[in-house]
């Protein structure tokens, strides 16, 4: 009865242990990561998809915002259209105040070609490599490396810059992003 206990224990943690994990295209990139924070997108009360915030040992600071690399993974709860997806990007980033109009329509152009048709669960994670740009995923499988500092920067502060339009969910992603 004792034996069976203690496997069973050691069959839950494991479990535990492994829903914990960080999937293998993050923790390439974040040794023992771990989401800082996460939260759902919505517009006009509709769903669009969830975000999570995951960062390294040396964490997100806001004061610093790109000293440390993280990943941005996005799940999205619906049907999208990929040339849309970029488009609400490029409008993020001039709201914000990021790059110069041609900057701006250069990233879109960009975007436009590094951004698929997404549907319910699809995941696509974005992560800032500081000095090296973005590198983005579609459910873990790479998808596009953009080695532009200003892009990587403007990009990543759709959601993380102060001046956001989607500020509640700033606040949740940046919740536990302290470094540790």
């Amino acid at each position: 009865m004792r034996r069976r206990q203690l496997l069973l224990s050691a069959c839950a943690l494991m479990v535990v242990k492994s829903a914990s994990a960080a999937p293998g295209h993050i923790e390439e990139h974040l040794p023992q990561a771990r989401v800082a924070g996460k939260g759902t997108f919505t517009w006009f009360s509709l769903a669009i998809y969830d975000a999570e915030l995951w960062v390294g040992d040396q964490g997100y600071r806001p004061d610093a915002p790109f000293a440390a690399p993280f990943v941005l993974d996005l799940r999205y709860a619906r049907k999208l259209d990929g040339v849309k997806i970029a488009e609400a990007s490029a409008e993020q980033m001039e709201k914000i105040g990021a790059g110069t109009p041609l900057q701006r329509a250069q990233w879109l152009a960009k975007m436009k070609t590094i951004f698929p048709d997404v549907k319910e669960g699809t995941h696509i994670s974005g992560v800032f490599l500081p000095g090296a740009g973005a590198r983005f995923y579609l459910d873990g499988k790479a998808l596009a490396l953009v080695p532009d500092q200003d892009f990587a920067r403007a990009f990543f502060g759709i959601w993380l810059d102060s001046a956001t339009s989607a500020r509640a969910l700033r606040t949740a992603l940046l919740k536990d992003a302290a470094p540790r």
